[in-house]
């Protein structure tokens, strides 16, 4: 296994505490769907609407086997 650049690390959490504070209403969002939203049958559903007005959509409906990695992922992080 590849060891992990502590730098790189450093990095990416700047990175990301950027992000937070110019979009501040999506880690709120994020928070209010793993905590009320997250189970087997649930819809997610992905849009993006490119600056020249194209959309991308697409969307999946999470199965048990989903809960389990989506299980592994939060214990992956704690």
């Amino acid at each position: 296994m590849q060891s992990i650049n502590p730098m790189k690390l450093l990095q990416a959490k700047a990175a990301l505490d950027r992000f937070k504070a110019e979009h501040p209403k999506l880690p709120l969002f994020f928070q209010a769907v793993r905590e009320s939203a997250i189970e087997p049958g649930t819809v997610v559903e992905i849009n993006v609407t490119t600056a020249q007005g194209r959309r991308l959509s697409t969307n999946l409906k999470l199965s048990e086997s989903d809960m389990e990695l989506i299980r592994e992922m939060k214990e992956m992080a704690e």
